[in-house]
């Protein structure tokens, strides 16, 4: 295995995958018509396909080693075919049924590719290919199931896809792109095994006649059931703050990069070519390529460093199907799988190698933080719901008599909650940093100072590096509560400025002045409710990695206390909507959650505690 530590590595799939992949589908040598396959319409004949596919003696699982095989030669008749075919053609015969993906602009450009016979062009296809069916498929699932599959296997292996497309169907899908058994094209390229030699084209040209193929079955599915497809929307970064967290690459910064890839062992040669198409895009402004292409690349070259500095050169490989490929999540893991210290990250902190050229790359690299990781975004989070809540105390109230009433109104639940607060917010600032302190005593509540120590909160550095499903799960409810009240200041921001205008223009009847006069009532006390709940997520934030020293049991019931705040922060989001306007049940609702809040803090199992016993016992 010393090859594989060395510079001369010729490949980094096993030697059965590199079968199934390279050599497997092409044994079979025998001319498929394509006319069989499909039709002068565009029209996909399944049957032709799925009798392609094996199946073991008991008939239940699929034989992968022999479907590939047999499908070798249609996949190839597909390929002649496609590339038979002008662009014009290709697009009057199959983009109608490429509408489904929701992202048909992309089968032309993979058209091109396959034109261009470019092997780093193909491969950079098949993974947007791939990527765009699991996005579709998931839409698809949608139509019959409640909750999408996390994992392209379970969600190829769901009943719900099968019910619309068929169970032989499916197990095609599976033969190309769903089991490491099979060709495991999506996996073995997203995670930088295969280069781009390694690719046969014809299977690209496959994977787009299916798509075509599954548009097909899903219309007369949609015709039957008379249903109608809905596309998920898609994850977009607002905030420009998000996008620009490098300086400007330069010129200079290219010629180094170039110079780099050339001399750097991190590079492995057989991936040079995707490392060049990457420079490309990213010259040509087509950075969701080029982050592409660099993200693959990253994990086979940190899988390289993995594999060295860890002594475990055969890690470098993709794994068979009884086991796991080692990809991120076990590369920049803090123990290996036996419970050793991984040494990568104490590797990785150290100078790898004195070029001169590299010094720049450093540079830039050393000055990153983490813009999306859901710590930062939770960050963010916390400070805009602030900001918002802070717009409050400048809205306009009625004038006379009736505006008065309304600041100073009271009752004994507006009280009962402003005691609660006044209890727990002590009880939460006796874990801040020292300077940080609110108060002293139950009587001083500066509310001021809330927008200087929730910035100083959030300005403390959590780490990124190592977090592991506990902590992501935590910081996920976390920031659902944040959104949600986010949401009840906006509406209320809203509402508020409507009913003043309203009340201005005397076009308020007797019922909605009374209940606007409630709700500057309810809103004197939301105010520092929602306050008090970022105050409780910023100090959670924090402390987020102390979650590991819970008890399986302790990390349930932490994580049911929280979603009872998120339940709470969902349901006042449904009573100060305009539509809604249930103040009073808002006022009600808000007492009981202060008193699971304080009935919590009491059994001291938040991670404030948590941290503080643990600082307790370092000091002791």
């Amino acid at each position: 295995m010393e090859i594989l530590i060395g510079d001369h590595i010729t490949t980094c799939l096993s030697p059965s995958v590199y079968n199934m992949i390279c050599k497997l589908g092409f044994e079979v040598r025998e001319n498929c018509d394509i006319n069989s396959i499909v039709t002068q319409n565009g029209e996909v004949c399944w049957k032709t396909i799925t009798d392609c596919v094996s199946y073991t003696e008991s008939d239940q699982d699929l034989d992968y080693w022999g479907s590939v095989r047999m499908l070798g030669p249609v996949c190839e008749a597909v390929h002649l075919h496609l590339l038979s075919l002008t662009k014009g053609q290709f697009e009057i015969r199959y983009a109608p049924w490429l509408q489904w993906t929701s992202f048909p602009e992309l089968f032309p450009e993979i058209f091109d590719s396959l034109e261009s016979q470019q092997s780093p062009a193909i491969s950079l296809s098949l993974m947007k290919l791939t990527s765009c069916l699991e996005r579709a498929l998931g839409d698809v699932f949608l139509l019959v199931g409640k909750e999408c599959p996390f994992l392209l296997r379970d969600l190829l292996a769901s009943e719900e896809l099968a019910q619309v497309f068929g169970q032989s169907v499916m197990n095609i899908l599976k033969v190309f792109v769903g089991s490491p058994c099979g060709l495991n094209l999506r996996n073995t390229l997203w995670h930088g095994f295969t280069s781009p030699q390694e690719i046969p084209p014809k299977y690209c040209s496959m994977m787009v006649l299916l798509l075509a193929g599954l548009g097909q079955l899903l219309k007369s599915y949609l015709q039957q059931t008379k249903s109608t497809l809905a596309h998920r929307s898609f994850v977009t970064l607002a905030n420009l703050e998000d996008l620009i967290f490098f300086p400007d690459v330069n010129n200079e910064v290219l010629s180094a990069l170039e110079e780099l890839m050339m001399k750097s062992t991190f590079i492995l040669k057989i991936m040079l070519p995707y490392w060049e198409i990457a420079l490309i895009k990213f010259k040509s402004r087509r950075f969701a390529d080029c982050a592409i292409l660099l993200l693959t690349q990253l994990e086979t070259g940190l899988r390289r460093v993995f594999a060295r500095v860890n002594k475990c050169p055969e890690r470098l490989l993709t794994a068979e199907s009884t086991a796991l490929y080692t990809t991120f999540d076990e590369i920049l893991a803090k123990h290996l799988s036996d419970g050793k210290i991984n040494q990568l990250p104490l590797f990785l902190g150290e100078p790898a190698m004195e070029k001169t050229a590299i010094k720049l790359l450093i540079s830039l690299a050393e000055g990153y933080n983490s813009r999306c990781h859901p710590v930062s975004q939770l960050k963010k989070q916390v400070l805009s719901c602030e900001e918002s809540i802070r717009v409050w105390s400048v809205l306009p109230l009625p004038e006379g008599p009736a505006g008065e009433a309304a600041r100073l109104e009271s009752n004994s639940e507006t009280s009962a909650c402003s005691s609660l607060i006044t209890k727990i917010t002590y009880e939460l600032s006796q874990h801040l940093p020292g300077h940080h302190c609110v108060f002293n005593d139950l009587d001083n509540f500066p509310t001021e100072k809330w927008p200087e120590l929730l910035g100083a909160l959030c300005s403390t550095p959590v780490p990124t590096l190592f977090c592991p499903r506990s902590v992501l799960e935590v910081l996920a409810v976390l920031r659902s509560i944040s959104a949600q009240c986010l949401r009840v200041s906006g509406q209320v921001i809203t509402t508020s400025e409507l009913r003043h205008r309203q009340w201005l223009e005397r076009s308020l009847r007797s019922r909605q002045r009374q209940n606007y006069l409630r709700m500057l009532s309810g809103v004197r006390l939301l105010s520092p409710v929602l306050f008090l709940i970022l105050l409780l997520i910023a100090l959670e934030l924090v402390n987020v990695h102390v979650v590991h020293g819970k008890s399986t049991y302790e990390y349930q019931q932490y994580l049911k206390f929280l979603k009872s705040i998120l339940q709470y922060t969902e349901n006042l989001v449904v009573y100060t909507s305009q539509e809604k306007n249930r103040w009073n049940e808002a006022i009600n609702l808000t007492r009981s959650a202060l008193l699971k809040i304080w009935t919590f803090s009491e059994k001291k199992q938040m991670l404030i505690h948590l941290a503080k016993k643990s600082t307790s016992k370092v000091a002791l």
